[in-house]
């Protein structure tokens, strides 16, 4: 189903100026993009063109009244050459309630996922096959109609991009505990994918990285008591051998990431537990041992080791990564899953 969207595709790919064996994190771009704009009430014609910068007027009101949102999706190839997009449809959805609470206008599911596809063929050659490698595709909508003064816009742009990637960190991170700062308060935004969420993690993420961190353990915004999610990523920790997540929420991104290893974990036979996480829990158990292994889970990161976590007064390490046992184990179950290479038991991977 491609009649409602036009095609100016470009006459020479910048694929030989990229070296797809060393890749850093979203500075290298591919070919082209895709976008369609929502006027008169209604989205207009999408179109796929080069990717490239463009023209936004200075009254836009995505840049004054923060009505902005993105999702992160990956693309990975397959043993046979092909390529197969994650648990596209996942993301679709969350970028709708995002919208939703946002007061944007939503999207076709069935012409989002098409948008994708059409997207991903054009630009097939740029998916890569290092082991740790994919292609990151980063859909976003903004506010795009020129007014001053605050309400709902009446026009957006909706526009899809894609990178390919290397990993998003490179080796294990250490992490603090934040007890001032908030991410997300009750009844807020914390649940959407709107870029002003990040926008206030910068300040007190530098901060923690000026105090030799490389991200935050977020709490609750009532209290501080309570773990949430760690910088960009949801987290599990490993309590007692039991998997053990904070449960999602509105100041809790539901992650597709988190969503996956959960439920993969279910199906290996491992104990799951989603509930309230206590800091106290977390310092007791890192200092009895009972926690074992802790890790960030996110499409950017996908499972990313902590190796030590800073309490109010004291850092904690963790045992060797080398020793653990659930969180390797998930990992390789998962990337064999996204590249093809295991069993796909669940039906997630959308083979273009």
């Amino acid at each position: 189903m491609t009649t409602e969207f036009k095609f100016n595709t470009v006459e020479e790919s910048r694929i030989d100026k990229v070296n797809l064996k060393e890749l850093p994190f979203g500075s290298v771009f591919s070919d082209h993009q895709f976008q369609m704009e929502f006027k008169g009430g209604e989205w207009q014609q999408g179109v796929f063109g080069p990717y490239g910068d463009m023209t936004l007027s200075p009254a836009a009101m995505g840049l004054h009244y923060g009505q902005a949102i993105f999702e992160g999706m990956k693309a990975f190839r397959q043993p046979d050459g092909s390529v197969a997009l994650f648990r596209p449809m996942e993301n679709i959805r969350r970028f709708n309630k995002s919208a939703e609470r946002m007061s944007m206008a939503l999207l076709d599911e069935g012409l989002f996922l098409n948008a994708l596809i059409e997207l991903i063929k054009l630009d097939e050659q740029w998916v890569p096959d290092g082991s740790e490698s994919s292609l990151y595709i980063r859909p976003f909508m903004f506010a795009s109609e020129a007014h001053v003064g605050v309400r709902p816009s009446d026009e957006y742009r909706f526009i899809i991009f894609t990178c390919p990637v290397g990993p998003y960190y490179k080796g294990n991170v250490r992490v603090k505990v934040e007890t001032f700062f908030t991410r997300a308060a009750p009844g807020g935004t914390g649940y959407a994918k709107a870029a002003g969420n990040y926008a206030a993690s910068l300040q007190p993420t530098a901060m923690a990285r000026d105090e030799g961190y490389d991200q935050i353990l977020w709490t609750d915004a009532v209290e501080h008591k309570y773990i949430e999610e760690s910088g960009t990523m949801n987290v599990v920790f490993v309590l007692n051998g039991k998997l053990v997540s904070p449960s999602v929420g509105d100041t809790v991104l539901s992650g597709v990431t988190r969503d996956s290893v959960l439920r993969l974990a279910a199906y290996k036979g491992y104990e799951i537990e989603e509930r309230k996480v206590a800091v106290a829990e977390l310092k007791a158990g890192a200092e009895s041992g009972a926690l074992t292994e802790a890790f960030g889970v996110g499409t950017a990161a996908t499972m990313t080791p902590i190796e030590a976590i800073g309490f109010p007064g004291v850092d904690v390490a963790l045992p060797p990564v080398e020793s653990w046992k659930l969180m390797p184990d998930l990992a390789k179950t998962l990337d064999d899953l996204r590249r093809g290479k295991g069993e796909d038991p669940f039906g997630w991977r959308v083979v273009i």
